[in-house]
């Protein structure tokens, strides 16, 4: 169970903020954590290896072109071109936005076969500890749970910690696509689990996923669990800050900026998720219909207006999650502002009914999750309100179920 996941104590959180002074100070002094760094990360290694590739005597075009670029470039490809690339280059080309979606998926099963096998050599290591050789077959555990015939990763990279991407639904045939965005303490370990399993991101899209095909059944529909940003370790300064979120904000907009087709999106983002989608919804397109926050601990902003987004804005919180105790204020850089379910600050308030504390928003059966999947169909003349008032559906009308520009 991660930190953000389980009732901390907030008192740290207070004292941190009342220290916002002092923070400033030892960063500009040059306080910094010490971090060991390997010369080549696998993805940065598969990239450099792509750009100084060729196909067909052809040199390939950059990895950071345009999504459009990079997609007539793969529909210029033979089929047996495309697969040659996932083979030589999987890390770059899984992680590739622009990149066709099945060739990503099995790229990736490529690349996490790699990585696998390096962990099972791990394992044995003499080198390491006892503890680094159980973390190794942690890992090698999960890299294979993830190769699984029946499971898409649409972006995958074993570096430190790790992230990943999962795809449920058929995301190029998707009359509606939800991304799920979650919080702290979240990487290739801690991305499903067993126990509480809908406090973690995979279980938050299959629950997601299996609400919206029941409110609907007609809408075709993908939910993509997204953890590919390095989120923040537990209570302390990244969660505090805005750091992560904004290297996170950064990775979101490009993926939203390279799914397939037209197709209305959704953000649904979790505790420190929303301070990401906050800090991301002024870059996003259009066709970003909604950013929902669950137990949110601010959005960077005083008032939903100033995230100058198109996209409707909901806000939600169950009377048991203890975030509500976090002070909604910004001081020297810590904090993250106003309450997104405050009248002052102007989101759309949802019920949070039934929903399990902090991590339970994606609960089947609450009616947390079923809200979020009346967004993330349209079907927002449906969705319930908080203190059963109809203010969050003001000048709303269910949508079509086709894309939009």
């Amino acid at each position: 169970m991660t930190s953000f996941d389980t009732s901390p104590q907030l008192n740290v959180w207070r004292a941190l903020l009342a220290l916002a002074v002092v923070f400033v100070m030892l960063a500009t002094t040059g306080w910094t954590a010490l971090r060991h760094h390997r010369s080549a990360p696998p993805l940065q290694a598969s990239l450099s290896d792509w750009e100084h590739g060729s196909i067909a005597g052809h040199q390939l075009p950059a990895a950071g072109s345009s999504p459009t670029r990079l997609a007539r470039f793969f529909s210029s490809l033979t089929a047996a071109q495309r697969s040659s690339l996932a083979h030589r280059y999987p890390l770059a080309v899984g992680n590739m936005n622009g990149a066709p979606v099945e060739l990503r998926y099995r790229a990736n099963r490529i690349a996490l076969d790699q990585a696998r096998k390096l962990e099972q050599k791990r394992m044995h290591d003499a080198g390491l500890t006892p503890d680094g050789q159980r973390e190794a077959g942690r890992r090698m555990h999960r890299f294979e749970a993830m190769m699984q015939a029946d499971r898409h990763i649409l972006a995958f990279d074993p570096e430190g910690s790790g992230r990943a991407a999962e795809v449920f639904g058929d995301l190029t045939e998707a009359e509606r696509i939800s991304v799920v965005v979650p919080g702290v303490d979240t990487d290739l370990l801690t991305f499903q689990r067993t126990s509480r399993k809908y406090s973690a991101p995979v279980g938050m899209a299959q629950s997601l996923y299996a609400a919206e095909r029941e409110v609907d059944p007609s809408t075709r529909t993908a939910v993509i669990a997204w953890a590919d940003y390095t989120t923040p370790s537990g209570l302390g300064i990244d969660s505090a800050t805005a750091k992560r979120a904004a290297d996170g904000a950064i990775r979101l907009n490009a993926l939203v900026r390279a799914l397939p087709g037209g197709s209305p999106i959704s953000l649904f983002c979790h505790s420190y998720g929303s301070v990401l989608c906050g800090l991301a919804a002024p870059t996003l397109p259009g066709r970003v219909a909604d950013i929902a926050v669950a137990g949110s601990p601010g959005m960077r902003v005083a008032k939903a207006s100033q995230l100058r987004t198109s996209a409707h804005v909901w806000a939600m919180r169950d009377a048991d999650d203890w975030v509500q105790d976090v002070p909604y204020l910004e001081l020297g850089g810590l904090g993250h502002g106003e309450d997104p379910v405050s009248a002052v600050f102007g989101a759309r308030v949802l019920s949070a009914r039934d929903a399990k504390g902090h991590a339970g928003y994606f609960e089947p059966g609450t009616e947390s999750v079923l809200n979020f999947a009346e967004i993330g169909v349209g079907a927002y003349e449906s969705v319930r309100c908080a203190d059963d008032a109809e203010a969050c559906r003001a000048g709303l009308s269910d949508t079509a179920s086709a894309g939009r520009a």
